[in-house]
């Protein structure tokens, strides 16, 4: 019996197709929420525009995209380098249910270390704002702060929120299990849904909710209350089980051998051609 070409062909064009998409979304994740995506949004202008300057035969417009075209891959790499870099270290990092192992750590201690500070400030009505990035990027709200680059540890943010200090005012946001920035200018919430008794803390935190997927951690400076924002919703009220239970939730990745992601999918697919090309040997 001869090998079934088609089937394999089939099997590859829709593998092809697959890992062409997961690229895309990959690359649209790691550019969401910096100024990068203004940047990609005017190479789909120039794109758009020189499709339209062949179809209607405009043959100076078409000769000028396709100078910008030509120059404009040194200017991508050249714009885009912090995303290239980030993405880059990414796949540098191993295999991806290593990498979700070894973040599980990590975020493990960061939780222990965010517990502490919260419980500190809690009890001493110590008012604090703590946002941390998820996928969505924040590096255009980490440059409005103070550059700390620091390991997440209780100590340093209770220090960061003591009243009076520098860096008090605004708030910390965590990236990559780091403190990237103190005193960080996050966007104000306009919603009429919010009580009028919570203050500028309380919108900040909603603000970035509503633009990012960004969780974030608010103590009141008037009542101690533990609040956290995330995807616009407002969690008030927050004993010490619920806002552990609710940062392991989103921050611990739940383990599953097989089938949790597009490469082991990917890996089953091949395994299956390659069982089927044996069997019709």
């Amino acid at each position: 019996m001869g090998i079934n070409w088609s089937n394999i062909l089939t099997l590859s064009n829709l593998l092809d197709i697959l890992v062409v998409w997961f690229i895309i979304y990959e690359v649209i994740i790691l550019l969401k929420g910096t100024k990068a995506v203004q940047l990609f949004r005017g190479v789909l202008v120039i794109a758009i525009v020189k499709i339209i300057s062949v179809v209607f035969g405009f043959t100076t417009v078409s000769y000028l995209t396709d100078q910008v075209i030509n120059w404009g891959v040194i200017a991508i790499i050249v714009i885009f380098q912090p995303e290239i870099r980030r993405g880059l270290e990414h796949l540098g990092r191993g295999s991806i249910i290593k990498h979700a192992q070894n973040q599980n750590v990590e975020n493990e201690k960061m939780i222990v270390e965010l517990d502490k500070a919260i419980q500190y400030m809690s009890k001493r009505r110590i008012g604090a704002l703590m946002t941390i990035q998820m996928d969505t990027g924040l590096e255009d709200y980490i440059e409005t702060g103070i550059k700390l680059d620091a390991d997440v540890t209780g100590e340093l943010l209770i220090n960061t929120f003591i009243p009076n200090t520098p860096l008090h005012d605004g708030a910390v946001i965590i990236s990559n299990n780091r403190v990237a920035v103190a005193a960080a200018y996050l966007p104000l919430s306009q919603s009429n849904l919010i009580p009028k008794e919570l203050g500028t803390r309380h919108r900040a935190a909603v603000g970035i909710s509503e633009v990012t997927d960004a969780l974030t951690i608010v103590i009141s400076e008037e009542t101690g209350e533990v609040s956290i924002t995330k995807n616009n919703e407002l969690l008030r009220g927050m004993n010490t089980d619920d806002y552990i239970k609710f940062l392991k939730d989103q921050l611990i990745t739940k383990q599953d051998p097989m089938n949790k992601t597009v490469f082991t999918t990917i890996y089953n697919w091949v395994d299956k051609i390659k069982q089927s090309v044996r069997g019709q040997k």
